[in-house]
């Protein structure tokens, strides 16, 4: 026997980074994730026995299950350092069962983060394996194969073959198709908005209508004249001027949801892409000069919670770099929601020391961009506040009241670094402070009165999904990126313009399962689910009784359904575009990255086309074609000549008919930092830029940040 021990992790990338970090009498190999699980040719669940798993061995992992036998039995410890959470855990667990060691062994290592020192650290205070968290991951593997593989043939008997259920992924895609019927039942009302300019004091200021005489609002344009009238001859002063002072808060670090929702706010990347990149970049990175290093802690979590540790670090650089006005008496603390589970960290640089400037030549331009993210996030989170001096006038006049605010900044505070991206309904006006006198008159130089109709809610994006999953208890941080491709690769729902929007398919899945399950795409039923398996987790409660709870009336409702559920027929829309190899005319599919053409003779003719999307008003600069939209193998848009190969212009940012106004050159769309959009001369010896004011735009590709 030698006196090596043996390591056991989840990923080869993971098992390199830590392999350097231990060096000699260190064996380190890795699982690549499960090594054992319940089979796919079976439900594999024994219902009469106690909800019974039957594991076995995965596919393909054979081999490696030899290799890391003939390196446990030539070791002198073996430690099972996979992720330190419920699926790690259950790796961890079925590897002991694989390997025969005791139940009672202090055999499990977990770190946070995958440096040297916390590595090493983790190897000295090794535990036993938490059979709790191994138990709350069985519950629900358990229940997700028992509602999966009783509702999924059910639809392919009833609807078509290929489509499934579960219980996050079939909430999810409800939450979408309760949206878009919101959105087709909505019925727009009219109102109006009247803004005023003034000249006080020689200040030139534009305020709202707030009131006349009391009443608010203007719902139509008659309401509109009544006021009009009111003003015509009208003599206005400023009847009140508040000052104030207003403080922003910085956000707490990133936690899974909070990353996803910004990063595809603020760097257009799906849930899926975050959580590849988040993953390369906690599993290590080669650094010039360094070697390979983690330079993220762990990125499934939900806490707001920081190490004391890297809390003091940060404040020391904080002080170094930015002066004690930026630093807090005291650390920030941030509260974890209700619900969280509070055994990780929130997500943040493993060094504080590590800017992002210092190891970009050794990212790719999507991890700089993410890793930059994190690290300003979690650097402004113990800065101090940013200050605002605030004022808010009312200007009246024969009964018309109008009301304007400003602010302007005082102090910058954590904004010096990092400001939080906005969705839709985040967006706030912010006006310029003024200097009016509280009784001085206002004379009225302009008006402008603008009918407009209330808006049905937004279509969810990734990010907004993201948050009212969370917000609901629906899902555990892990689940939100494969969720939302699930339901995408299903065909459930489309990704159109940034937006989600269910598919045929998908609402006709979604009324058989509202109409027969009620239970399983019940928000309240789901989270309540969630937070037995969190009791579970905690000790105490049997995880069979859980399943049992869920299983026994929804066995009752799958017997009903089997018998009443009527066939139910997808039509796919047909397009105008016949078939090169066959003739038939192709009808559209949803893919991964949206909308293809496809034969409908499948699987005898396998032919497919994607649909051509130019971009209006704009030719190719080289030879005058048109400009079409394309996806790349990794799944981002960007735009080429229709002519290619024989033309081979390209763009990332998409073009504009704009012409510069500065130098005549040409112009792309981009979006600022702030979430503003622009179009940005592409002269690199100019680079005028001209705010976006239409709305229309606002589903567009954007290129980089600038």
């Amino acid at each position: 026997m030698t006196s090596n021990k043996l390591i056991i992790v989840e990923s080869p990338a993971k098992a390199r980074t830590i392999g350097k970090f231990l060096g000699r009498g260190y064996k380190v190999e890795a699982s690549n994730g499960h090594v054992r699980d319940l089979p796919k040719s079976q439900i594999g669940v024994d219902v009469e026995n106690g909800f019974e798993p039957k594991y076995i061995t995965i596919r393909g992992r054979g081999d490696i299950l030899t290799k890391i036998r003939r390196e446990a039995k030539n070791a002198s410890r073996v430690y099972l350092a996979t992720d330190p959470d419920r699926e790690g855990e259950a790796i961890s667990w079925h590897l002991a069962n694989v390997l025969g060691i005791p139940a009672d062994e202090a055999c499990r290592v977990e770190f946070h983060e995958i440096t040297s020192k916390a590595v090493k650290a983790a190897v000295k205070s090794s535990r036993p394996i938490d059979v709790d968290l191994v138990n709350a991951q069985q519950a629900r593997r358990v229940l997700d194969r028992l509602i999966g593989y009783k509702i999924s043939p059910l639809l392919w008997s009833k609807i078509r073959k290929g489509l499934s259920a579960g219980r996050v992924q079939s909430v999810a895609t409800a939450m979408i198709c309760d949206r878009e019927r919101e959105i087709d039942e909505f019925v727009p009302e009219e109102y109006w908005t009247l803004s005023a300019k003034f000249l006080s004091e020689g200040v030139p200021f534009t305020a709202r209508f707030v009131a006349m005489d009391g009443e608010h609002g203007l719902s139509s344009r008659e309401a509109v004249g009544k006021v009009l009238a009111r003003m015509e001859g009208a003599s206005f002063k400023v009847t009140s001027v508040n000052t104030g002072e207003r403080r922003k808060h910085p956000a707490a670090p990133f936690s899974t949801s909070n990353l996803q929702q910004e990063a595809s706010r603020k760097l257009g990347f799906t849930t899926q892409k975050t959580m590849q990149i988040a993953q390369q970049l906690y599993e290590g990175v080669d650094l010039a000069g360094e070697g390979t290093q983690g330079l993220i802690t762990y990125i499934r979590t939900d806490s707001a919670r920081i190490s004391e540790e890297a809390v003091g670090a940060v404040r020391e650089l904080i002080l170094d770099k930015y002066g004690s006005d930026y630093l807090p008496e005291t650390p920030n603390e941030y509260k974890s929601r209700k619900s969280a589970q509070d055994a990780h960290e929130a997500i943040r640089p493993t060094e504080a020391s590590r800017a992002p400037d210092s190891v970009k030549a050794s990212l790719t331009r999507d991890q700089f961009r993410l890793y930059k993210l994190i690290y300003a996030r979690f650097v402004s989170s113990q800065m101090m506040p940013a200050v605002y001096d605030t004022l808010a006038a009312d200007i009246e006049g024969n009964g018309v009241r109008f009301h304007f605010s400003g602010q302007q900044l005082k102090f910058p505070g954590f904004t010096a670094v990092y400001e939080e991206g906005k969705d839709d309904a985040q967006e706030e006006e912010e006006g310029h402070l003024l200097s009016l006198t509280e009784g001085a008159s206002a004379s009225l130089t302009e008006r402008e009165e603008e009918q407009k109709f209330t808006q049905p809610p937004p279509r969810y994006t990734e990010a907004s999904l993201v948050r009212a999953l969370e917000e609901k208890g629906i899902g555990r941080p892990s689940t939100y990126a494969p969720t939302i491709t699930t339901i995408m690769a299903r065909g459930y729902v489309a990704r159109e313009n940034k937006r989600l929007l269910p598919t045929e398919l998908g609402l006709a899945v979604d009324d058989i399962m509202k109409a027969y399950f009620p239970d399983i795409i019940n928000l309240q039923f789901t989270a309540e689910i969630e937070e037995k398996l969190d009791d579970v987790e905690e000790g105490g409660v049997d995880w069979r009784s859980i399943v049992k709870d869920v299983y026994e009336p929804f066995e009752e409702e799958l017997k009903v359904a089997e018998q009443a559920i009527p066939k139910v027929k997808v039509e796919d829309e047909v397009s105008d575009v016949p078939c090169e190899l066959c003739g038939a005319m192709m009808v559209y599919k949803n893919g991964r990255y949206g909308k293809f053409l496809a034969c409908p003779r499948f699987p005898e003719c396998r032919h497919t086309m994607p649909i051509l999307e130019y971009v209006d008003g704009v030719t190719c600069p080289q030879c005058g074609g048109r400009i079409l939209e394309r996806i790349s193998r990794k799944g981002r848009k960007f735009y080429g000549c229709e002519k290619y190969p024989d033309c081979d212009y390209v763009s990332w940012d998409r073009p504009v008919p704009d012409r510069c106004p500065e130098c005549g050159d040409r112009m792309v769309l981009k979006r600022g930092r702030k979430g503003e959009l622009w179009h940005v001369c592409i002269n690199e010896q100019c680079r005028h830029r001209v705010e976006v004011k239409s709305e229309e735009s606002q589903d567009e590709e954007f290129g980089e940040d600038f």
